[in-house]
């Protein structure tokens, strides 16, 4: 019974599992919305972060959250802070 409020729990604050595992298939689909702007494009091709994308862990978990994802679409302020996080990870 715990274990499955801890589920829903989890549900709702935004792709957090409790397992540590990532969705693959949502993280894909929020790298195609960013996909869809102009600046993410740029950094999506430059060499030093492509790969970041499929294989950076911290960078996929960080992608994997909707709502942090349209926040990086609407504000300028997260798009800065999503950069700040991408040059940590090289």
């Amino acid at each position: 019974m715990l274990s499955f409020l801890v589920d829903i729990i989890a549900g709702l604050l935004g792709g957090i599992n409790v397992d540590n595992s990532l969705d693959t298939r949502k993280i894909d689909r929020n790298i195609e919305r960013l996909k869809e702007l102009e600046w993410f494009n740029t950094i999506y091709d430059e060499e030093k972060y492509h790969s970041m994308f499929f294989v950076n862990r911290h960078v996929r978990g960080y992608l994997q959250s909707t709502i942090r994802v349209k926040k990086i679409i609407r504000s300028e302020k997260a798009q800065l802070k999503f950069m700040r996080f991408l040059d940590k990870q090289i």
